[in-house]
């Protein structure tokens, strides 16, 4: 197979010309001469077929076949210089990525400060994120599809290998939409009285283990959704009533657009954690667990 004429170094002399804008300011920063660079460009001219750069008074200035090269070789410059970096970001034993699944129940916006605060340390390591409900949140770990979870509900699964954390705990209420029927009956209410409307109610995103079900009201019809996000849109709406945590929707219910129907039975609160797997011993996983516990877990 023949070598491509294309070469990174005939990128970087191609870069430097374009943005110092003449062969000697670039050889000056890529401290070359400048006949190097000549001969680096009229060698990759001739093999590729094609003019590269035309004289514009004291300027060199690209050809669209030329800016066409730079503009993806630039692509490649980019990927060459992640790729560096990663490498010897592994070599020191930080991983390149970290996958993070939260589970639908959080509010993701409190996440978003610590993970700031990582990345603006740890600059070259990517962060996954994506969002699992219930068994759903355990099964991605289990599996190893995350390296970290956030706010999974209790129970912590019977599985040796995995450490779990109390993140917070939620006060489960029931919600309606603001002037919905059961607002005008008298209170508390039961169960049976909720059987006759509409209950909103989220998948649980477990692809292999068997879905659980909470806070459910069998008897009624119910209007399914993928997250708890939806779940509150949706009963806002007025397409159903549903069980909500109450931290989670404190501003609907302060302007009135959600309200608390009381229930003649106490009802448990949710715990959640923070997980992961001990055999992870990442040093990446580890700073941005740190970061968690101390910036979110300790404000809750």
């Amino acid at each position: 197979m023949n070598s491509s004429p294309l070469t990174l170094e005939a990128l970087l002399v191609l870069d430097a010309i374009d943005n110092r804008g003449s062969f000697a300011a670039a050889a000056e920063q890529l401290n070359k001469v400048p006949s190097a660079l000549s001969y680096i460009i009229q060698k990759l001219e001739a093999q590729l077929a094609v003019t590269l750069f035309v004289r514009q008074g004291r300027r060199s200035v690209l050809t669209p076949a030329g800016l066409h090269l730079l503009t993806e070789g630039r692509k490649v410059l980019g990927a060459v210089g992640k790729l560096t970096s990663q490498t010897q970001t592994i070599a020191h034993g930080w991983e390149p990525k970290i996958r993070i699944a939260f589970d639908s129940i959080f509010d993701v916006q409190q996440i978003f400060e610590p993970l700031r605060e990582f990345l603006n340390e740890y600059p070259n390591i990517e962060i996954d994120l994506s969002e699992e409900v219930m068994s759903g949140s355990w099964e991605a770990l289990v599996e190893d599809r995350v390296d970290l979870l956030l706010a999974a509900p209790a129970p912590v699964p019977n599985q040796q290998g995995i450490r779990a954390v109390k993140m917070a705990q939620l006060n489960s209420v029931l919600v309606v939409p603001k002037d919905h029927e059961l607002t005008q009956v008298g209170q508390p209410i039961c169960k049976d009285d909720i059987a006759n409307y509409r209950t909103v109610v989220v998948h649980d995103s477990a692809q292999n283990n068997i879905p659980w079900s909470a806070n459910i009201i069998e008897q009624s019809q119910h209007f399914f959704v993928n997250c708890v996000e939806h779940k509150i849109q949706a009963i806002k709406a007025g397409l159903g009533v549903g069980f909500l945590p109450k931290e989670r929707i404190q501003a609907d219910l302060n302007n009135g657009s959600l309200v608390i129907v009381e229930l003649d039975e106490a009802r448990q609160n949710t715990e959640l954690f923070i997980a992961w797997k001990l055999v992870n011993r990442g040093k990446g996983l580890e700073q941005l667990r740190k970061i968690i516990i101390q910036d979110l877990i300790y404000s809750l």
